[in-house]
């Protein structure tokens, strides 16, 4: 069992739950993701409950990846437990959720374990089921680095 913590410009380290692997005898590793919900809070924005973290003038909700998907990585590939780890952000004052503001974190090998650096995305590419469903919807191509110090979760790490 590995911890999911998010690292934050204020310099926090907010422990959002765990991740468990399994090795499958194909050289490919299963994982389940468990966020601990006394780490959230609950928010309702455009007609759906969202569970949220509140920090430095910004609301960051984790966005559940809304279609059945495979649940593995390999060595080579972290695109399914990236896509399990996405979020959204808004201001405290903003009423609904703007699925424009998506984040992706990019998942690297470091000498701890995981790290994600967050990467812009527009939630809105999956409010249809992807035309391939083996295949993550969010590549490269789709995201856009974020300069340091924009969000106030600045990074993720699997430890």
């Amino acid at each position: 069992m590995k911890t999911i913590t998010a690292h934050t410009r204020d310099q926090q380290r907010i422990a959002l739950g765990s991740v468990r692997f399994e090795p499958r005898s194909d050289g490919s590793v299963a994982f389940a993701v468990s966020l601990d919900p006394a780490r959230f809070t609950d928010h309702f924005l455009s007609m759906k409950e969202f569970k949220c973290l509140d920090g430095q003038g910004e609301v960051v909700c984790h966005v559940p990846y809304p279609y059945a998907q495979p649940g593995i990585v390999t060595d080579q590939d972290l695109a399914w437990l990236e896509h399990s780890l996405l979020f959204l952000y808004k201001l405290p004052s903003e009423f609904g959720a703007r699925l424009a503001n998506g984040l992706y974190f990019q998942l690297e090998r470091s000498e701890h374990g995981l790290r994600g650096k967050p990467q812009a995305i527009d939630l809105n590419q999956i409010s249809a089921p992807p035309d391939d469903p083996a295949v993550a919807p969010f590549t490269a191509d789709q995201r856009d680095d974020i300069a340091p110090d924009v969000r106030w979760i600045e990074s993720l790490s699997i430890e």
